[in-house]
């Protein structure tokens, strides 16, 4: 029974840590809103928003002794982000990541500290893509053209791999059945 519990333990703990990961799709261009929702009585102290996939330092949003600080900021979202709700009524951390890319597909991870000591975690995939690729593949189409290029002449070759078979096969048969030459016959000589 102990064994049963320290193997299923790990797995219950993976799916209550994903059930806050929330999944965003959106378009080029677009701006979206990143939601992180705090305690409603209490006030936060410290606000970061980061994106752990990104390799330098930088937050994509710092906001600590009731201000901002863009100083912090990875450069990609320098001017680009800001709260949702300036005055974070009701524990609203939410931020708007303007003129979204594809560079900016990623898991978003919002941290708040509250003036009680409590600290909450919210993860958030975002997907940047449109009708036509797929996210952070800009040259997606360029690949499926030359896919389709291979594919084609692939496609190509064996037909006509096909066809000289055929027209071999067919030369073979007509000048087999001209052919006047027959093995001779089997002599089974005995002494």
């Amino acid at each position: 029974m102990l064994l049963v519990f320290s193997f299923c333990f790990p797995i219950l703990s993976l799916v209550s840590a994903s059930e806050d990961q929330r999944e965003i799709k959106v378009n080029p261009g677009q701006d979206v809103s990143l939601l992180c929702q705090g305690l409603r009585d209490a006030s936060v102290t410290l606000l970061e928003w980061t994106r752990p996939d990104l390799k330098s330092d930088g937050y994509v949003f710092f906001y600590r002794n009731e201000r901002p600080y863009e100083n912090y900021q990875h450069e990609s979202f320098h001017g680009r982000v800001e709260l949702r709700d300036p005055e974070m009524k009701d524990g609203d951390a939410s931020v708007v990541l303007k003129n979204v890319t594809f560079n900016d597909t990623g898991t978003y991870e919002c941290r708040i500290v509250t003036n009680t000591r409590q600290e909450i975690k919210h993860l958030i995939d975002l997907n940047v893509t449109d009708s036509d690729h797929t996210a952070g593949d800009k040259e997606g189409g360029n690949k499926d053209e030359f896919r389709s290029i291979v594919v084609g002449l692939s496609v190509f070759g064996m037909l006509l791999v096909v066809f000289v078979v055929v027209s071999i096969c067919r030369k073979c048969k007509q000048s087999s059945e001209h052919c006047s030459y027959k093995p001779p016959p089997y002599n089974d000589v005995t002494q």
